[in-house]
């Protein structure tokens, strides 16, 4: 799946600064009808190290409102989380009625990086697989919107991208030995991540892969993804679309530009 993805697409930062307002509009507005009709969802970020995942969610979160959704940044399970079933810690934050939930990084990581690492015997990331179908599956028939994004570069940008932040000093400490270590296993991981796609796209959770290479393309293909996905699942109680562009928080677009930066 991943050797035929067009890494070449791009967006101009000009064009996607002319299309966010109107993009981040549209999702506030999906967000409060989601709470106002109790539509929960889940949308989880995956990707290679340095694809941007950080910033997309947070361009994406940016003018929602803070009330109406949560963010979950996914590390190792601790000791007492491993002391019961594995994806008893994702249950626990699983969506209210009418509540968005994103992950960063998320119950993925079973069949991604512990199998990789070898974290796990190969019996137990095996089992994950159908763990994971049957977990989607009881969200999605409880009425929950899941939306699944995986954001793919290949290992030369990758590479340079490692490398650009490391020569930044006020950016170096993002990239660690554990990340060279993973660069060093590209193909390895390339092996993983197309089983899992292959595995558990589904109708009702369906993978999008995003072209990362350029940062807008993949700001406004997620955007666009999870904007068709909720007016899908609201259908007639969709609020109509309004394609004005707002300029009276002009000030607070450009200082919240700044603070984004160039970075990745």
């Amino acid at each position: 799946m991943l050797e035929n993805v067009n890494l070449k697409k791009k967006l101009s930062r000009e064009e996607y600064k002319r299309l966010l307002p109107n993009l981040q509009k549209r999702l506030y507005d999906l967000e409060k009808a989601c709470w106002d009709q109790g539509v929960p969802s889940i949308v989880v970020f995956e990707g290679w190290d340095a694809a941007g995942k950080g910033t997309t969610i947070s361009a994406v979160t940016q003018r929602l409102d803070p009330r109406g959704f949560k963010l979950y940044t996914i590390a190792a399970p601790s000791t007492y989380e491993r002391q019961r079933p594995w994806l008893w810690r994702f249950w626990l934050k699983v969506p209210n009625r009418g509540e968005m939930v994103i992950f960063d990084h998320s119950w993925y990581g079973r069949v991604l990086e512990e199998r990789v690492e070898k974290m796990i015997p190969e019996k137990e990331w095996r089992a994950a697989y159908r763990d994971i179908e049957e977990f989607e599956r009881m969200l999605a028939d409880d009425g929950v919107v899941i939306i699944k994004f995986f954001l793919h570069i290949d290992k030369k940008t990758q590479k340079k991208r490692f490398e650009a932040l490391e020569a930044d000093p006020l950016e170096s400490w993002r990239v660690t030995d554990e990340d060279w270590a993973r660069h060093k296993k590209y193909d390895e991981y390339l092996v993983a991540i197309e089983e899992m796609l292959e595995l558990t796209d589904s109708e009702y959770g369906p993978w999008t892969i995003v072209e990362a290479t350029s940062k807008w393309h993949a700001r406004r293909k997620v955007f666009d993804t999870m904007i068709a996905a909720l007016e899908s699942r609201l259908g007639s109680s969709a609020p109509p679309r309004n394609e004005t562009v707002e300029e009276n928080d002009a000030e607070l677009r450009e200082a919240m530009d700044s603070l984004s930066g160039e970075g990745i």
